[in-house]
């Protein structure tokens, strides 16, 4: 290798580590607000409840904003699948604002959604500006709309490897490159000191007990995620049916998370209770010690797939953490297995199923509870995985593989037997 070739390359290091430096540091500190936000959205929502009457207005406000500044950037996740499968143009800058204020809405006003979709567009939609800055070519702007999901999630769960691979797994089908796999993992790590940086911190969850690995506890792990895969499938049917509803019977796109707030502020309002709106930490929290309702995971599959299918902005992970949790903690009831093993499985499998991201689901479960219960983790994750059905709560996320045979299998055997 020669002087010149050797200059080149360290001139080539030295700009993506730099892309990666930026991305993370915007990106970081974007989510960072976010939590902040979140944080102070969910206390004042809690501390003058008569706030979620108006939720219908803030519905609207969120609705006339996305109709007149963001007609592109409505399509969410998605947008950023797309083009990384099919780049068309520029992910729009003001998709950040747009989406950060529409989540604090939604939440403040006592929709029920959550905060990864949210990170993830806000660090895509910051990446790309990158795109023309830097005069990158097609093949690279692919590098940087993964570096853009990877740094989101890295920065809003404070899991630097599971945001990593996660941003690679969700568009696996797709051709990857050596250097994308690389520097997602380095943008991760930025984001996530970025959000150490600003002194932000994330929830902490713990699984005191982990049973020794015996064909007992697996005899009960696989009936409990295939549970958990099935939960994931109605969570993802759930939202695509109420998405496909609101855009039936209401063309005009404002008027749905309009008459959608009425319909959920009066559901609350006769509920009496709000432990199913907003992000649902406590609630996740307390699954971990105390049996959950057995209810509980069906509400918020309700609530959350009404709130995202009538237009209002957030993410579904969390509530997906929130399904899984309480779901494996009520099963805990009826399988002889700690509570907090159970809804520690049920945190991360239900989120595997709902995202076809078994690896990302499983390294996530690891970072967060530890690896002393990782084989257990796994098998939960890829169990639900499997089960949840070929149907994610991405439409346009490519899924092949294993899983995609397997369902293929299953169609033409069914259309066989007809």
């Amino acid at each position: 290798m020669n002087l010149s070739t050797i200059k080149t390359v360290i001139v080539l290091l030295f700009k993506w580590v730099l892309i990666c430096a930026l991305i993370g540091f915007f990106s970081g500190s974007a989510s960072a607000f976010l939590l902040v936000a979140l944080e102070w959205a969910a206390a004042t929502r809690e501390n003058t409840v008569w706030i979620i009457w108006l939720l219908p207005i803030a519905g609207l406000l969120i609705g006339l904003s996305y109709h007149y500044y963001g007609v592109i950037a409505v399509r969410g996740n998605n947008l950023l699948l797309e083009e990384y499968e099919k780049p068309v143009a520029k992910i729009p800058l003001r998709m950040a604002p747009l989406v950060l204020f529409g989540t604090i809405g939604t939440h403040l006003f006592g929709g029920s959604a959550g905060r990864e979709g949210t990170a993830v567009q806000m660090g895509g939609a910051i990446a790309d500006q990158f795109t023309s800055f830097f005069k990158l070519d097609k093949p690279d702007r692919k590098t940087i709309i993964i570096l853009g999901i990877s740094a989101g999630f890295a920065s809003v769960f404070g899991t630097p490897l599971a945001g990593a691979i996660f941003a690679l797994e969700v568009v696996y089908f797709s051709k990857i490159s050596l250097k994308s796999t690389a520097l997602s993992f380095v943008v991760a790590y930025f984001a996530y000191y970025t959000v150490e940086l600003w002194q932000v911190h994330h929830t902490q969850y713990a699984i005191p007990f982990v049973p020794d690995f015996s064909l007992t506890t697996l005899g009960w792990i696989i009936p409990a995620s295939l549970l958990f895969g099935l939960a994931a499938m109605l969570f993802s049917r759930s939202t695509h049916f109420w998405g496909k509803l609101f855009a039936t019977y209401f063309t005009y796109a404002p008027l749905r998370p309009f008459v959608g707030g009425i319909i959920i502020a009066t559901v609350v309002f006769l509920m009496g209770t709000t432990k199913f709106i907003g992000l649902g930490v406590p609630t996740i929290v307390e699954s971990f010690s105390t049996p959950s309702g057995y209810y509980d995971f069906l509400w918020k599959i309700l609530l959350t797939g009404f709130t995202l299918g009538a237009g209002f902005k957030g993410g579904e992970v969390t509530p997906l953490f929130f399904i899984g949790a309480t779901l494996g903690s009520a099963l805990s009831l009826i399988i002889p297995l700690p509570i907090a093993f159970l809804a520690g499985l049920g945190f991360v499998a239900v989120f595997s199923g709902a995202t076809h991201t078994p690896i990302a689901c499983t390294v996530m479960g690891l970072e967060l509870f530890g690896t002393e219960g990782g084989i257990y983790i796994a098998i939960a994750c890829f169990i639900a995985y499997l089960a949840s059905g070929s149907v994610g709560i991405y439409h346009a996320q490519i899924v092949k593989g294993a899983k995609y045979h397997l369902y293929q299998k299953l169609k033409r055997t069914k259309r066989a037997s007809l």
